[in-house]
């Protein structure tokens, strides 16, 4: 199955996790159309980093998915190629998850699953009190809302009227295999958050939704669908593949998929 959008991307997150033995190919295929179209409109890349309080800020809450985040930051010129060769090695600055410590451009340091969310709440209060401006967006994996912290923040958002918040939920359906009957968009809903869903692979339905987002009088929740490990056959689904290195045959595959 061919993607249609990002298959360089794809290719070059599958090329690393071969070549390091470390990553998480299917999760990073289901969110890596969503983090390039946030990145390409809706983050103003002159200020990644920098110390202006009114820009926006995006944290990737699912931090297993890391190594999508890391080929669009180089995508859009916020990590070096050199700097991203350097992907699972001690010295380097990207690792399996993000860590804020080690690279400007992350924003937090993410992998115990649903942190992320909870700070997204408190960058997104201490605006709201500072009278700042500037969208705070987090990506969460739909496993992720298993978590307490997930609701807990969800509840608090509301009620501070937090509506420089968006949370896009990556739905790829991991976490139907605990709770089979879980209603993402109503249980937002009953939060009194605004909810939309989208297809997470279309890039014109996930941009417009973060733009409907914008200005409301609640926190957003997006509800992306998505397939996990969108654009490989090989990789597609909740199997063995989560964590699985590709062999270099099993790589040659993933590409003639993806079509590159």
């Amino acid at each position: 199955m061919k993607s249609a959008i990002n298959a360089a991307l794809r290719a070059e997150i599958a090329t690393i996790v071969h070549e390091t033995g470390e990553g998480h190919i299917p999760s990073c295929f289901s969110i890596v159309d969503i983090i390039e179209v946030v990145y390409r409109n809706h983050i103003n890349l002159n200020l990644v980093g920098k110390a202006n309080p009114n820009r926006d800020f995006f944290l990737l809450s699912k931090g297993h998915g890391a190594l999508a985040l890391y080929v669009v930051l180089k995508k859009f010129g916020l990590v070096t190629k050199a700097e991203l060769a350097t992907y699972g090695k001690l010295e380097g600055a990207f690792a399996g998850h993000p860590d804020r410590q080690k690279h400007y451009a992350i924003e937090a340091s993410t992998g115990s699953l649903g942190h992320g969310m909870p700070m997204s709440v408190g960058v997104a209060l201490g605006k709201k009190i500072a009278g700042l401006s500037g969208t705070v967006i987090c990506l969460v994996g739909d496993g992720e809302t298993h978590e307490g912290t997930i609701w807990e923040a969800a509840h608090f958002a509301a009620n501070h009227s937090l509506n420089n918040l968006v949370v896009i939920v990556d739905r790829n359906e991991s976490s139907l295999q605990l709770l089979p009957k879980d209603d993402l968009l109503a249980k937002f809903k009953a939060f009194g958050w605004q909810c939309l869903a989208v297809d997470g692979h279309q890039p014109l339905q996930i941009s417009e939704a973060i733009s409907q987002s914008i200005g409301q009088s609640n926190p957003t929740a997006i509800i992306a669908k998505t397939i996990k490990g969108r654009g490989s056959q090989l990789v597609e689904g909740h199997g063995i593949w989560h964590h699985k290195i590709p062999t270099k045959l099993e790589l040659l595959q993933i590409l003639k998929d993806l079509g590159v």
